[in-house]
């Protein structure tokens, strides 16, 4: 990896990723890898830190890099791998657990949220999540970070994180402070139910989504039934954004066929949500469903996705050695 800049991101495996996950991340990291060196982990010790079944977290990992490929990653230009094949991630993170402070982690809002009303029941690994996450960057000096809105304020921790890691050790720019890589498109997908909230598997209704490998027919019916308005479209965003349900379909429909929210508003104006539900079921189904015969493609070679794991820890794990012999010295680690 001869460039200077170096974009990291992972992704939790939760299996069936859907139509948010498609056009928040996958097509960027696709975009990504054609400028930049690039290193797409699936993050399976973040997974953990709620219960997971371990046969399911298996086949989950596995189903996270058949989307990276059926979406256009190749394990010849960027680094695929699962987060637990390097031991680094976990070293760091202890090393960062001792840097990071009690203060910072107590403002993560993330935390807040996912802890619900009883956060004593918590898991710690839950809490020092973002640790973690600063350890994944900054393993591998990276540069750059394609993040969504939920993800900028880990993001600022880890930059932290690593000046005063430099400042404690007195070296300074040893860690890089990493940027964020904000996609101009949209980067929120939300529930086909409620267009408040992001579109997410954990959504009880398997209408409030579109998935990955989710068939012709499973697309058509879920877009006929997805909220939107009885109004005709308005012709301005004012009086759309009222409208949320709507609004997210419009968005959808003009990140796909990559047409500016002002040139769909007028293309839409005054016609029925039935006529822009007809023109988004076909753009998913043209987009979308080769994309999902290409995951269950290969899934039925399971030996084939544990190989491309393989090479990538294997690539991975030369710079995090490298980078972890340094760190080890700086610290007094023998």
């Amino acid at each position: 990896m001869n460039k200077k800049k170096l974009v990291f991101s992972g992704v939790q495996p939760t299996g069936n990723l859907h139509l948010g996950n498609y056009l928040g991340a996958l097509k960027n990291f696709v975009s990504l890898q054609k400028e930049m060196n690039c290193i797409y982990c699936v993050v399976d010790l973040h997974a953990i830190t709620v219960f997971q079944s371990p046969n399911e977290l298996k086949n989950n990992v596995l189903e996270t890099v058949a989307s990276f490929l059926a979406t256009g990653l190749s394990p010849d230009k960027s680094i695929i791998f699962n987060q637990s094949s390097v031991s680094g991630h976990a070293e760091l993170a202890w090393i960062l657990n001792c840097v990071s402070r009690i203060g910072w982690l107590n403002r993560m809002t993330q935390f807040k949220d996912k802890a619900g009303s009883d956060k004593e029941k918590a898991s710690v690994g839950l809490y020092i999540y973002p640790n973690l996450m600063a350890a994944d960057i900054l393993l591998y000096k990276a540069t750059h970070v394609p993040v969504g809105a939920d993800q900028k304020q880990h993001l600022e921790l880890s930059r932290d994180i690593a000046q005063k890691f430099n400042n404690d050790f007195g070296c300074k720019d040893f860690f890089p402070l990493p940027e964020p890589l904000i996609s101009k498109n949209i980067s929120r997908v939300m529930s086909l139910r409620d267009g408040t909230k992001k579109m997410s598997k954990s959504e009880e209704s398997d209408y409030s989504r579109i998935n990955l490998k989710d068939s012709a027919e499973e697309i058509n019916k879920k877009i006929k039934k997805a909220k939107s308005d009885s109004e005709q479209i308005p012709g301005d965003l004012k009086s759309l954004e009222k409208k949320p349900e709507a609004l997210n379909l419009i968005n959808i429909y003009s990140e796909l066929s990559k047409t500016s929210l002002d040139k769909v508003l007028n293309e839409m104006s005054g016609k029925e949500y039935s006529f822009l539900k007809k023109k988004l079921t076909d753009l998913l189904i043209s987009e979308i469903t080769p994309v999902g015969n290409e995951i269950k493609k290969l899934l039925d070679d399971k030996a084939h996705l544990e190989k491309i794991l393989k090479k990538g820890k294997e690539k991975a794990n030369i710079i995090a050695e490298e980078n972890l012999k340094i760190i080890r010295e700086k610290v007094g680690l023998i």
